[in-house]
């Protein structure tokens, strides 16, 4: 997982959970674990501040570390938002439209962002531990 402590701005590995009880007793094949997802982690205060602000979209998710609560002005397109614990358990999830401000909720410590109805596609919800893997900085 890496020391949520230690982050640095970078990039990242999202690794989702399978959940066996997921999938029905009747299927023939158990569901895929789903693969990877990039994530772009935002560590620094002038990266965080900034966090999706004048883009189009985004293809994996962003981490906001720490972070308790967001808002999606001068955004230009819906978010999902994940609000995780010290150890990366989702505290909640909501969808939040462009213009808005969200609540801060007090036992997260980092904030997981990506397009509206990935979190739902990725089996990401309240209680759902997730595993975030930094990628090693580049050599130079």
């Amino acid at each position: 997982m890496g020391n949520p402590s230690r982050w640095r701005d970078g990039t990242g590995r999202l690794s989702l959970p399978h959940d066996p009880a997921a999938v029905p007793a009747t299927a023939p094949v158990p569901a895929p674990v789903p693969a990877p997802v990039p994530v772009e982690i935002a560590a620094s205060y002038g990266t965080r501040r900034r966090g999706l602000l004048g883009r189009d979209g985004i293809a994996g998710a962003l981490l906001l570390s720490p972070c308790n609560s967001v808002h999606t002005f001068r955004m230009r397109f819906a978010i999902d938002v994940a609000y995780l614990d010290r150890e990366l358990r989702v505290v909640d999830v909501v969808t939040m439209a462009p213009g808005r401000l969200g609540l801060p909720r007090p036992r997260a410590r980092h904030v997981l962002e990506a397009e509206a109805g990935a979190m739902e596609r990725w089996g990401v919800r309240p209680g759902t531990r997730l595993t975030i893997t930094a990628d090693p900085p580049p050599a130079g």
